[in-house]
């Protein structure tokens, strides 16, 4: 499954171009819909809205053809139907063209413009109930994107070895039975007690070849997450945790590990992330409350409902969170050099979302944006809540 990184949200939100398309659809993994085509089904609809707006613009048929081609690629090829997750967001322009498989549901959605409409990517970067798995075992390691509500693999067989024999290069259990081999046959001191120097001599062996081993799954693990900013919690058996912790150089791992054997306790993925989820509740529930506590308990200079006002604030770098209504959107324009808003009652000709605008523009500069249905907006009455960071 690919990862949508920071750096190709930044590539898209500094997209230039005229027009640029974009589309969201959900999408899911196994079952009838997939055999019914439903997906491709939804995406030729989108496609044909964006169509119809395009034509309203003007914009040439060959022009328009050669933009859908990715579209109609897509539209043929049965095994890329077989392998979605949650959602997809597909991203045009002429010449330009990227599609991303994501663990996230969208609304079908369709929006035209001179810049990509990329609010619904808003749960992948604000650490708002995303995180990743890692399955850890001394014979198989596995890495799964999630969110609260999906999982999915991501690949990582070339970055990081799949088994403690690939990295040490003999079968630790055939040295380990040598260690207690010898402990049975020469440990026994002439008092007839045995001695344990060959069990600890075996144990220390045996920590030292799993630090290798996490160390070289870590390397891999590292050059994939590096830049990212959400939690990776380990599902492993509990002794080989502190080990991994010790291996470790991800800032944001989680401190501690999914309960119990993964192998034992565990009999499918969706179990896993069950526990997984249920480890993690208090980083989720604990984040955006304190969020939304800070909002209402702040002075209202350090606070705003007016997106008249947020728009500006957030171009001068001064929010540090925002909220926004789930599934809504305010229309206007945005005069940078003036600082003013103009807020229109409605979509019309030449309108953009400001509700966009202000999610990509605050996470650019590292603050945090939520998408909230409405009845758990700190304030109900407006579609944007922000908190100043001064």
């Amino acid at each position: 499954m690919p990862i949508l990184t920071k750096e190709q949200f930044e590539d898209l939100a500094k997209f230039d171009s005229n027009p640029c398309v974009s589309i969201f659809i959900p999408t899911v993994r196994a079952g009838k819909d997939v055999l019914e085509e439903k997906d491709k089904i939804n995406l030729k609809s989108q496609w044909k809205k964006a169509v119809e707006e395009l034509k309203a613009m003007g914009y040439p048929q060959d022009k328009i053809e050669k933009m859908g081609k990715p579209v109609n690629d897509l539209m043929d090829d049965s095994d890329f139907w077989r392998h979605q997750s949650d959602g997809l967001a597909l991203f045009l322009a002429d010449g330009f063209s990227k599609q991303y498989t994501l663990p996230i549901y969208f609304e079908a959605y369709t929006y035209v413009a001179d810049h990509f409409y990329l609010k619904p990517l808003v749960p992948m970067f604000n650490g708002d109930g995303r995180f990743y798995l890692l399955h850890l075992q001394l014979d198989e390691v596995k890495l799964y994107e999630a969110t609260q509500y999906s999982i999915g693999e991501v690949k990582i067989d070339d970055l990081t070895p799949n088994q403690l024999e690939d990295r040490v290069g003999y079968d630790y259990e055939e040295k380990n039975s040598k260690h207690k081999t010898q402990r049975n046959s020469v440990g026994a001191n002439p008092q007839g007690t045995s001695t344990q120097h060959g069990y600890e001599a075996a144990s220390r062996d045996r920590k030292n070849e799993i630090l290798r081993f996490f160390r070289a799954v870590d390397k891999g693990i590292y050059e994939i997450l590096h830049n990212e900013s959400v939690p990776l919690i380990v599902a492993c058996q509990d002794s080989y945790f502190p080990i991994y912790q010790e291996a470790s150089r991800y800032k944001n791992l989680y401190p501690k590990p999914v309960p119990g054997n993964p192998e034992a306790d565990h009999n499918s993925i969706f179990s896993l992330h069950a526990a997984a989820l249920e480890t993690l509740e208090p980083h989720f529930r604990k984040d955006r409350e304190d969020k939304m506590k800070q909002f209402n308990d702040l002075n209202p200079s350090r606070t705003s409902t007016q997106v008249s006002e947020i728009i500006p604030a957030i171009f001068e770098g001064k929010v540090d969170t925002l909220f926004l209504q789930n599934r809504e959107d305010i229309w206007g324009d945005y005069n940078e050099k003036m600082a003013s808003v103009d807020v229109h009652e409605e979509k019309r000709n030449g309108s953009v979302s400001l509700m966009n605008l202000a999610a990509v523009k605050v996470l650019q500069q590292n603050g945090k944006a939520y998408l909230i249905e409405r009845e758990f907006m700190p304030n109900k009455d407006s579609k944007v809540n922000a908190v100043y960071r001064y």
